[in-house]
């Protein structure tokens, strides 16, 4: 069964904390006796992990990136100095 959008709306309003206390309330109520919406929220909170997971790893090749043209360019060694400086 695929998931409506209504579903998909509110189960990214339940994450993000922006349902109201009885919101909340009664959508962990339909949680209890609704095995398809059970099965939604579980994929869509792993599918925020993937989106999360693959942001961080983006991030890490950019400072990556950024790291190696600091710290192996030639015409940074003035920078590179100072910042050995700051750890020594």
């Amino acid at each position: 069964m695929m998931t409506s959008q209504n579903n998909t709306r509110l189960i990214e309003r339940y994450l993000s904390g922006k349902l109201s206390h009885a919101d909340r309330f009664l959508f962990e109520a339909k949680l209890v006796i609704d095995p398809d919406l059970k099965r939604d929220l579980y994929f869509q909170k792993k599918t925020h992990l993937l989106i999360k997971m693959y942001h961080r790893q983006k991030l890490k090749e950019e400072f990556e990136a950024l790291h190696h043209q600091l710290f192996n360019n030639p015409d940074k060694i003035d920078f590179q100095r100072r910042i050995h400086q700051l750890f020594k």
